[in-house]
């Protein structure tokens, strides 16, 4: 048999499990870009986890723009670690998806002086030892049905009544031990949001 005979077309290459999940971080990318609905979420996720080839992972996302297109982020990823860890209450830019670690330190993410042009933005959060608190402006919603509270579970004082032109903030991953709080401004935070509305 010669060299020519024994090659293996690239595409028919076994996939290994960091390209699955790779594929799979993109997916829920696109799902919190709109690019694809839940339901197809569902179906793709179950094809890139399943898929023996790198030609089986290219079919999954063979109608999804590259990552690398000007425009697009890469995932906010917080890690509470041993000291906790907080995005906010400043103006920052929001990613499509962020992900967020309690850890034993905890984390905080706050959006409560955030623009975010984004029609939803997925929060893949694990509460682990200490908990991850969210906290999101009066005029936004959050969707938590896809969220597994834990031991710690998840405690939303959130309303439901969401203005146009907000996002949409889809809560995924678990409570663990320590929980998620997913709340409003209270009371002292709204003091200082009337008191200093453009704080960077």
């Amino acid at each position: 048999m010669t060299g020519k005979d024994r090659a293996v077309n690239p595409s028919h290459l076994r996939a290994s499990d960091d390209e699955r999940e790779a594929v799979v971080e993109r997916l829920r990318d696109a799902a919190a870009e709109g690019r694809i609905d839940l339901d197809e979420l569902d179906t793709r996720l179950e094809q890139a986890l399943t898929a023996k080839t790198h030609a089986d992972l290219a079919a999954v996302t063979a109608d999804l723009p590259s990552r690398n297109l000007p425009g697009s982020k890469e995932p906010l990823r917080l890690k509470g670690g041993m000291s906790g860890a907080s995005r906010g209450p400043g103006r920052w830019e929001v990613p499509g998806r962020v992900i967020a670690h309690g850890g034993v330190g905890g984390v905080k993410l706050d959006f409560s002086r955030v623009e975010c042009r984004l029609a939803e933005v997925t929060v893949e959060v694990y509460g682990e030892t200490s908990g991850v608190t969210i906290v999101i402006p009066d005029s936004w919603a959050a969707d938590t049905s896809g969220m597994d509270p834990g031991m710690g579970g998840l405690k939303d004082t959130t309303t439901p009544a969401r203005l146009p032109g907000t996002p949409l903030i889809r809560l995924t991953g678990s409570g663990g031990m320590g929980g998620v709080i997913l709340r409003h401004p209270n009371h002292r935070e709204q003091r200082k949001l009337r008191s200093n509305p453009t704080r960077d």
